[in-house]
């Protein structure tokens, strides 16, 4: 019969720490709330005492709805914390728990427990009874292998942290925190993330706030501050560091604006104190729920997930202008894991411009967005926390996998799962693009080819556009020296070249015929479009050299394909959206990798005959 860790509720009840006592589950209920989430109460049993103020934390929850707690299961409570109430009552928070052995291998309720007396949890907090300890410790040493709560005692728990700075207080945990308790709070957590200083200005005035997320061993919260307390606090916190926070005003939080996983969130007011800590070793630096790469496609579109994986490659900054006429810039990742999947991954402004991936970094997104768009593709939005190399366990294990077999995998993406999106690992022949039909169906397919540019079409590449930085429509020379834009409806001294090129693209297989707008035009010709107008208009030889020294170079083309039809007629549109030199070594890796798949299927059907 399993064994009880006799004594264990009795310390619970007094705040000592009870970490791997092993205690059997009496009751458990619902309690609903009209205003926050659903919590979970439940007795617990280590075969001398019950005690009932305990619950579940959120996070648990499914624990109970989905019938793995349930009464007189043995479980072992792994780790907790210790919320006081306004009227001095203990209130034990469950953060991590498991069932050792289920309901119906336990022939009912073990021993014979009382609950205990009330006064063990209103009275004032005192240590445990020195007499009662030697019977737990000798009892451990008759049971040699059994679990006891006695090897527990007088371990630091969360419950029993430093006081604050001031010691009016000691910290509770962020997990205990909610908006019906009283202010006279003090947490100590670590900063993961700290977003830039946002303004606004509208009707009733203007204003400014920033955001920043905390950690500490029980949890993760988000952080908002106003006005007055950015001008506080802002230049005060620093990411990685640990802090004191105080008396800060909770309520539920807005799961549109986060992806913390915490059903309140904490503003900053006028009494709201953070002062820096320097005792930070036992915080954690992150908390991350990592989903693999291969599970995303059953993620419900625009679900915010942790993501970890190789950075397999990485695209050239593009930038762009908003509608708004502001800048921006982004890159695009392809991050693979051990299910030996792909996805595309979209950084934006500082992080695609700072980004590495030449060294194949291991790379961790707490808080990306998920997209359909392609089959299954991830944004890093403004609120995510991207680590390079984080010092975590899941990222050493994936780097191990990686150098010793991830390496050579080819690997399949989610993002052209289903025929759309823009990743670089759909790897075709341009012959494959014509057996397989590509482009026939009801959305466009994207391909990645190697191929060898056969020729260039000069003529007519080259037209006028506006000079507006959003527009790209042709402008009508007036023949007045003013260039008219009919899209802007406006008039202009000036005019932008921009380009179109079509181009014969060819490999050991087949051709195809492609067309390539500025970006992919520029990097296959060498030269942008505005010297290229200037040199057409000025020099017609230097103009035709620079198309003949295009010819015959090889680049790695991601291209889309779709049927369509003009005048009655059906043709593929082959639309270039990516030009690239080629990596020598990982195409040589490709190629060996398709080498051996091909002498396997030779083996098998050797044997097969």
């Amino acid at each position: 019969m399993t064994r009880l860790s006799e004594g264990a509720i009795k310390a619970l009840s007094i705040g000592d720490s009870a970490n791997d006592s092993v205690l059997q589950l009496v009751n458990i209920r619902k309690i609903d709330s009209t205003s926050g989430p659903t919590r979970f109460r439940v007795m617990m049993s280590d075969g001398l005492h019950t005690l009932s103020s305990m619950m579940l934390s959120t996070q648990l929850n499914y624990m109970a709805e989905e019938n793995i707690l349930v009464p007189n299961c043995i479980c072992l409570l792994k780790k907790h914390v210790t919320n006081i109430l306004k009227d001095k009552r203990r209130v034990t928070i469950i953060l991590e728990i498991e069932v050792i052995k289920p309901a119906e291998e336990v022939a009912g309720r073990i021993g014979d427990p009382t609950p205990l007396a009330e006064g063990l949890i209103k009275g004032p907090q005192s240590a445990p009874v020195p007499e009662n300890r030697p019977p737990l410790l000798q009892q451990q040493n008759r049971n040699e292998g059994q679990k006891s709560f006695s090897r527990d005692v007088g371990k630091k728990t969360p419950s029993a942290m430093p006081s604050t700075p001031g010691g009016s207080s000691k910290v509770m945990a962020i997990v205990s925190l909610n908006p019906y308790q009283s202010n006279r709070w003090t947490i100590r957590a670590r900063v993961t993330n700290k977003s830039s200083i946002r303004t606004w200005s509208n009707a009733r005035g203007d204003g400014k706030l920033f955001s920043m997320e905390i950690v500490d061993e029980s949890g993760e919260m988000r952080v908002t501050g106003f006005n007055q307390e950015v001008d506080k606090f802002f230049s005060l916190v620093e990411v990685g560091k640990v802090y004191y926070i105080s008396k800060g005003s909770l309520k539920i939080a807005n799961k549109q604006y986060t992806s913390v996983k915490n059903d309140y969130e904490m503003t900053l007011n006028g009494e709201s104190s953070i002062i820096p800590c320097e005792d930070d070793c036992d915080v954690p630096v992150i908390q991350c729920d990592f989903v693999p790469i291969g599970d995303l496609e059953s993620r419900e579109k625009d679900a915010v997930v942790d993501v970890i994986g190789v950075c397999r490659s990485v695209d050239e900054v593009t930038r762009f202008t908003t509608k708004s006429n502001k800048e921006m810039s982004k890159r695009t990742v392809n991050l693979m894991d051990m299910s030996g999947k792909l996805v595309t991954v979209t950084l934006w402004g500082e992080e695609a411009e700072k980004f590495d991936g030449s060294t194949q970094p291991i790379v961790a997104i707490k808080g990306a967005k998920l997209s359909d768009f392609g089959g299954r593709s991830l944004s890093a939005t403004f609120s995510s926390n991207m680590m390079i190399n984080p010092d975590i366990p899941e990222a050493h294990k994936l780097r191990g996998w990686y150098d010793e077999e991830g390496h050579a995998m080819d690997g399949q993406s989610v993002t052209e799962a289903k025929g759309g999106g823009g990743g670089n690992t759909n790897w075709k022949t341009l012959s494959d693009v014509k057996t397989e039909n590509l482009g026939h169906g009801d959305k466009a397919d994207y391909y990645t080819c190697i191929a060898t540019i056969v020729y260039l079409r000069k003529e007519n590449c080259l037209y006028q556009a506006c000079p507006s930085q959003d527009c790209n429509k042709k402008v009508v020379d007036q023949h007045n020296g003013m260039f008219r834009c009919e899209k802007c409806d406006k008039e202009f001294p000036n005019f932008k070249y921009r380009l179109i090129l079509s181009a014969n693209v060819a490999d050991y297989a087949d051709n195809q015929w492609v067309t390539c707008f500025q970006e992919s035009a520029e990097a296959i010709l060498g030269q942008n479009a505005a010297y290229l107008g200037q040199l057409k208009d000025s020099n017609e030889v230097a103009f035709d050299e620079i198309f003949q020294q295009a010819n015959f170079n090889t680049f790695v083309f991601r291209s889309r394909v779709k049927l369509e039809t003009y005048n009655d007629e059906s043709r593929i549109k082959a639309t270039v959206m990516d030009v690239k030199p080629v990596d020598h070594r990982e195409y040589s890796k490709r190629l060996i990798i398709s080498i051996r798949k091909l002498a396997a299927q030779s083996q098998l059907t050797i044997y097969a005959k």
